[in-house]
Order: C-alpha cells, then sequence, then structure tokens
C-alpha cells in the first residue's frame, strides 16, 4: 500500500515513516525539502499518484496567528483537493488535544480550522488529536524565560513521548478510517511549571521556575482541564521522569 506522509521529514513524520516502512509498505516522505510543497501545490499531484493513504503531520513554520492560520488554510485546501483528484481513500491528521477548548490561542485555533477543513471533505478520515511530546517540555520551559526566571502555567498537562504517538498513528493509517477525532495522552498529569522544573533540573539549569497562573500558553491562559484528554483517550505508558532518566543516559 502507498502512504504519504506530509511533513514527512520532521520529529514525527520521520519517525513514521520509518516505522511504515518495516511493516513492509510504499512510505513517500513528503515535505519543501523532498520537493512536495502544499502551499504552492509543487510536487503534490505527482506525490499523490496511486497513493491510498495521506497522513498530514506538517505544522506551520510560525506559530503566529496569522501565519499559522494562512498555513494550516492554504495547505489544507490544497492537499485535500489534490487528495480528492487522486481518489486517496483515507485522510490521517495529527491535531491537539485542547485547541477546541482554547479561544484565546490564533496558533490553536489555526488547528481548528484544519479539523474543521477535514471533516467538511469527502474523504474518509481519522484525526489523532495528541497531547504535548515530552521533547518539547524543554523548549516550552525556555520559550517563558524572561531574563530572569522561567514564568510557566501550573495548570496540569498529560505529555507523551513521540514514540507512542507515532505507533497510533501508523495503527490508525493502517486501520479503516474512522471519521472522527480521537485523543491520545501520556500516562499522568503533572503542572507544566513542574515539568519545566524536571526538565531544566536534569540539563543543570538552577534559574528559578514561577509557577504563574496568568502565564500563557500558545497565547492563552490555562486551567487544570484546558489540556487534559478526555475518558476515553488513548494513554501512553512511559512516564516523563522515565523517558528523562532515558534521555540523559543517551547523552
Amino acid at each position: 500500500m502507498k502512504i504519504v506522509v506530509i511533513g514527512g521529514t520532521g520529529l514525527i513524520g520521520s519517525k513514521l515513516v520509518g516505522l511504515l516502512r518495516t511493516r513492509g509498505h510504499e512510505v513517500l516522505a513528503a515535505s519543501p525539502d523532498t520537493g512536495v510543497n502544499t502551499l504552492t501545490g509543487e510536487g503534490l499531484a505527482e506525490a499523490l499518484a496511486g497513493a491510498q493513504v495521506v497522513v498530514d503531520v506538517a505544522n506551520s513554520p510560525s506559530l503566529e496567528d496569522r501565519a499559522a492560520t494562512d498555513f494550516f488554510a492554504t495547505s489544507g485546501h490544497n492537499l485535500l483537493a489534490y487528495e480528492a483528484a487522486a481518489g486517496v481513500k483515507h485522510h490521517v491528521a495529527l491535531s491537539i488535544v485542547g485547541a477546541h477548548r482554547l479561544a484565546d490561542s490564533g496558533y490553536l485555533q489555526a488547528k481548528v480550522l484544519q479539523e474543521e477543513l477535514i471533516k467538511a471533505s469527502s474523504i474518509p478520515y481519522s484525526i489523532l488529536q495528541s497531547t504535548q511530546f515530552f521533547e518539547f517540555i524543554g523548549r516550552i520551559a525556555k520559550d517563558a524565560f524572561d531574563g530572569k526566571v522561567y514564568r510557566l502555567s501550573p495548570a496540569l498537562m498529560q505529555p507523551i513521548v513521540s514514540d507512542e504517538v507515532v505507533a497510533a498513528l501508523a495503527e490508525i493509517a493502517l486501520g479503516p478510517p474512522l471519521n472522527a477525532a480521537v485523543e491520545i495522552g501520556g500516562p499522568e498529569a503533572l503542572p507544566i511549571s513542574e515539568l519545566a522544573r524536571e526538565a531544566l533540573s536534569a540539563r543543570g539549569d538552577a534559574h528559578q521556575i514561577v509557577a504563574d497562573a496568568h502565564a500563557r500558553y500558545f497565547g492563552a491562559e490555562l486551567d487544570d482541564r484546558s489540556l487534559i484528554p478526555g475518558p476515553a483517550a488513548r494513554h501512553g505508558s512511559l512516564t516523563f521522569g522515565d523517558w528523562l532518566r532515558q534521555s540523559i543516559t543517551a547523552d
């Protein structure tokens, strides 16, 4: 079966391409680096020719509100139109747990727009909404540095290792379309400020971390429900602490 992975050279995409290839499928890693551009349409028709499944894990190069909205609107319209012309049978997309609850975040509302485009198209689909990846906790913390302290929300987050998201995406891509969105998250919910404390401490960063209820996440204030998946969600098994210890040992 031919599967095209849009964003196939990024963190999730490259892992997904490798996993699907080990299972014997013809997998094309599609990105501007490989000559496939969903914003301009360049290379899309050729990439999608003969494809049964498309998995879209591409992200906007910019997280700024307008840039993200333009990216997901243009990319989504182009990709779905080319898929319909190519006769693609299953569109799979990676989205974000809690995006629908955070109206103040332009970036997360752009992800909502992406989902709406998929649901309105004629192509059978599956949407996997994931919580944040372990690999990005350190980056989130560093983005919250004000020059003196790290200022982060104490709201709960239930992050997951990227490998477990990739495994779920592969399972969904190889199965029948769900025509629905499903959620996946990690095994435990912890305050974002505490996750950041663990990540920064493990790297020897002694700067103070301030738990600030007004600190914003992608432009929105959070509460303990904002980023937590529902009771029907799938769950990974690796904890953040165990992953962090493994990562430090690997370094």
